[in-house]
């Protein structure tokens, strides 16, 4: 129970804080937990939350699709092939290096409206995507596959047996971050861009000087990334955990 118990005592002290503020500074600055969750109600009431739930899932998923496409096949290929590696690389490197809200201006002078948010996603999530596709090609046990090839699998028992569950175990940790990673990029563009979504209320809230509002969406986004956490992300600690721990054992045996 301790870390229930530590955990419980976090949040308290936030709320805490955060209601000492409200006392200083006034609903204007910084509105108490009652005026914010009063504002909750209201979006949730009114249909809002849910309509903008629906466009930002839309835009973070499809973004986030297209980049595991194109990282997964263009990650494979650059690990089996090292000159087309050598080739690849620095690119992805140098779109890892471009910041995100750079992409969101240039998208929207390209394409505008939900397709800049779904080409940011996309161009944000894909290098790290293609990175771990990398790994798990070239850290392939080649030994297994020959013995395997050796005693006649078939192709798809290869597929399936050998080379899916190795690159799962590389892959799943990056699929799993950029998911989240997509929601928080996507939220980014729609403020900047006005397509609608989680980003355009929090923008228009900002632009009534709704305070309230504004840390009721706010809120809204944290309890998305709370549940991607524990859904996604906590079930790649443990993945990855069991894995290095076969792994490890494995070495030792």
């Amino acid at each position: 129970m301790r870390p229930v118990i530590l955990s419980a005592a976090g949040i308290g002290l936030l709320l805490a804080l955060w209601q000492l503020g409200h006392l200083a500074y006034g609903s204007l600055v910084l509105p108490g937990l009652g005026e914010t969750l009063a504002a909750l109600a209201g979006l949730i009431g009114r249909g809002e939350v849910a309509s903008a739930l629906k466009a930002t899932a839309f835009n973070a998923l499809a973004g986030w699709l297209i980049s595991v496409v194109v990282g997964v096949l263009a990650g494979g290929l650059a690990g089996r092939y090292e000159d087309l590696r050598h080739l690849l690389q620095p690119l992805a490197i140098i779109l890892i290096g471009i910041p995100a809200i750079a992409w969101v201006v240039l998208a929207l002078l390209w394409f505008g409206g939900r397709w800049a948010v779904v080409f940011t996603v996309s161009v944000a999530t894909a290098p790290m995507i293609f990175a771990g596709a990398v790994q798990a090609v070239r850290s392939l046990d080649d030994d297994l596959a020959r013995m395997a090839r050796a005693f006649k699998t078939p192709p798809m028992a290869m597929v399936t047996d050998i080379y899916f569950p190795h690159m799962l175990a590389y892959l799943y940790p990056a699929l799993a971050t950029t998911l989240a990673m997509s929601w928080k990029v996507s939220i980014m563009a729609e403020l900047l861009s006005g397509s609608g979504g989680i980003g355009d209320g929090i923008a228009a809230a900002r632009a009534r000087v709704d305070t309230a509002q504004l840390l009721a969406w706010v809120l809204v986004v944290v309890a998305i990334l709370l549940l991607l956490d524990q859904l996604l992300l906590r079930l790649v600690r443990e993945r990855m955990h069991v894995w290095r721990g076969q792994k490890e054992r494995d070495s030792h045996g």
